[in-house]
């Protein structure tokens, strides 16, 4: 699949080497890379999956890394639904609604 100028991609750089990471971090992280994953919009005119190519971010910033994703989803969430956590809109609106017809 081949993304064009303007297309909705992802891209993924290595911004430290595990020998550049802060020393005060925990030594599993220190061992590892910092690798970014970044979305934005191609400033390519086009480019194919594992290219170099460049981005702009929603704030305007120009990064550049591999071509991972074209057009990718979001991904993260909030995790399970908590039943407790569920109702306290229903009961807030009650209430509300007691407050009022009370007062």
């Amino acid at each position: 699949m081949t993304a064009k100028k303007g297309d909705w991609v992802q891209i993924h750089f290595v911004a430290l080497e595990p020998g550049e990471r802060a020393e005060h971090l925990p030594e599993e992280t220190k061992k590892v890379p910092l690798e970014i994953r970044i979305k934005g919009f191609l400033e390519d005119e086009k480019a194919n999956i594992g290219d170099t190519v460049k981005i702009k971010t929603n704030v305007g910033r120009i990064v550049e890394g591999t071509l991972k994703e074209i057009n990718p989803i979001y991904e993260h969430n909030f995790g399970k639904p908590i039943p407790e956590l569920l109702q306290i809109g229903n009961n807030l609106w009650e209430i509300l609604e007691e407050g009022e017809n009370n007062g």
